[in-house]
């Protein structure tokens, strides 16, 4: 038992080696040391302050991501919708061009079917008036002397041009 029970000698003794050991810890390590807990306290909330603030920035540049995500997004459907109506304008105005040119090109082959019907009619009528002009001609050479030959004359000449 007399572990458990110092003597006031020990007891004393100890207090004494821990009054002088406690006196020179302050006054020559406690100042250091509280010193450099306080800078590591300070190293340490420095760190966090800037963890958190390197936190935000990585909030506020995500969503500046997403924003400009979504600004692209926006600007390629909208291009693409410009492409679109570019295209069927265009092809639109192929259609028309296109309607146009042959609306013309029919105009021009009936003009030009017109012309041609318009020359064969002159033809016709030039040809017809020959040909009056020549049975004219052979029936006034021809002095006939009697009604029923004039008559049988123009028949027969009537005939001829017929067969022709």
């Amino acid at each position: 038992m007399g572990l458990l029970t110092p003597d006031l000698g020990y007891f004393f003794w100890i207090f004494v080696a821990f009054v002088v050991v406690f006196l020179v810890l302050k006054k020559f390590a406690w100042k250091p040391i509280i010193k450099s807990l306080n800078e590591r306290e300070q190293t340490i909330a420095g760190a966090i302050a800037s963890a958190e603030k390197v936190k935000a920035e990585m909030a506020q540049l995500q969503s500046e991501n997403e924003s400009l995500l979504a600004k692209a997004r926006e600007e390629r459907s909208q291009l693409l919708k410009e492409a679109r109506e570019t295209k069927d304008k265009i092809v639109n105005e192929a259609k028309e061009q296109a309607k146009t040119e042959a609306s013309k090109i029919i105009a021009d082959a009936q003009q030009a079917i017109n012309a041609q019907k318009m020359a064969a009619l002159t033809e016709v009528k030039n040809e017809v008036g020959k040909m009056v002009i020549e049975v004219s001609e052979k029936v006034l050479r021809q002095q006939l002397s009697g009604e029923a030959k004039q008559e049988a004359y123009i028949n027969g000449l009537v005939d001829s041009v017929k067969l022709n």
